[in-house]
């Protein structure tokens, strides 16, 4: 009896799992106006009443999409080696890193999709804007472990945070055209002018 309740569990959060995964993948490629809750129950496989028992609205749907899709976006920064360089050469490999590990791919534009509607949406934005802080307090904190900065310190603090909305910034480039060639002598001229802030005078 008990091996069966498992194996129902672990069932139903393979379903749930796949529809978050869905999820951003129908806002990423097809947008938020096609990405109903029938459109992504097909995409996803699973019957519309199917989706209804794990989330009773859309929202609630997008909105466990977009935490599960915070929680992925944190995977990717924690999977971040430890630089080994020293001096501008580790600035420059973490600046990379979180730049890279920002875009994301569909993690991002997924991302982009719920900002754009939170933005004239009132009561979307008040349950987007937690998970927003929630993620960019982590994203921080691993920047500064990373770094291995003095984030006591107000000016060093303030350049991380630049770091962090130039890494959204170039992902937003991203998003029509490959900008992957012009990104590298951006982050490359960015993590020189960061290593000489950070380093020792």
């Amino acid at each position: 009896m008990t091996e069966l309740a498992g194996t129902k569990q672990d069932r139903s959060r393979a379903t749930r799992r796949r529809l978050l995964e869905t999820t951003i993948r129908c806002l990423a490629t097809h947008g938020w106006e096609v990405s109903t809750v029938g459109f992504i129950a097909g995409e996803a496989g699973i019957s519309r009443g199917a989706v209804q028992h794990h989330f009773r609205t859309r929202e609630a749907l997008i909105l466990a999409a977009l935490e599960h899709m915070f929680e992925e976006r944190a995977a990717l920064l924690d999977a971040l080696p430890e630089p080994h360089q020293e001096g501008a050469e580790r600035v420059h490999a973490v600046v990379s890193g979180l730049v890279e590990a920002i875009i994301g791919g569909d993690l991002f534009r997924a991302a982009l999709q719920v900002w754009t509607v939170a933005a004239a949406d009132p009561a979307l934005r008040l349950a987007v804007l937690p998970l927003e802080r929630r993620f960019a307090r982590g994203v921080h904190r691993r920047a500064v472990r990373l770094l291995g900065a003095d984030d006591a310190d107000p000016s060093v603090r303030a350049l991380i945070q630049a770091t962090l909305d130039m890494a959204r910034g170039l992902a937003l480039a991203d998003v029509l055209t490959d900008d992957s060639r012009r990104r590298a002598r951006v982050v490359r001229a960015w993590s020189s002018q960061l290593a000489c802030a950070l380093s020792p005078s």
